[in-house]
C-alpha cells in the first residue's frame, strides 16, 4: 500500500470514528436522562477534557519542564485559596519567569 494511500485511509478512519462519537448519543439516546450518577458524570466531562488536553502542555510550554512544574504547583495552591485567576496567573508566570532566569 502506497504512503499516501495509507495517509488518506488513517484520514478516513479518524473522520468515522469521530463522527460516530458525535452521532451515536443523539441516536440511540431519546430521552431525558434522570440518573443522577450519569448527569453529575456528564456535568464533568468539559472540565476533565480541557484540564487533560491543557496539563502536558503548561509542563512543556517553557524551556524547562521543572519551571512549568513549579508554575502549576503555584498555581494550584493560589487556586486552591480562592485566589483571582489574574492572580493566579500572574504568580504562575512571575515563578515561570524567575526560574527561567536561574535555570538558564
Amino acid at each position: 500500500m502506497h504512503d499516501s494511500l495509507r495517509i488518506y485511509l488513517y484520514i478516513f478512519v479518524m473522520a468515522a470514528v469521530t463522527y460516530l462519537i458525535r452521532l451515536l448519543p443523539l441516536t440511540l439516546i431519546k430521552k431525558e436522562i434522570k440518573n443522577t450518577y450519569i448527569k453529575s458524570f456528564l456535568y464533568y466531562v468539559p472540565y476533565v477534557t480541557l484540564s487533560v488536553m491543557t496539563f502536558p502542555a503548561v509542563l512543556y510550554a517553557t524551556s524547562s519542564v521543572w519551571s512549568g512544574a513549579a508554575a502549576l504547583a503555584v498555581a494550584a495552591v493560589l487556586a486552591y485559596m480562592k485566589k483571582s485567576l489574574f492572580q493566579v496567573s500572574l504568580a504562575a508566570c512571575g515563578v515561570v519567569f524567575l526560574l527561567e532566569l536561574v535555570i538558564v
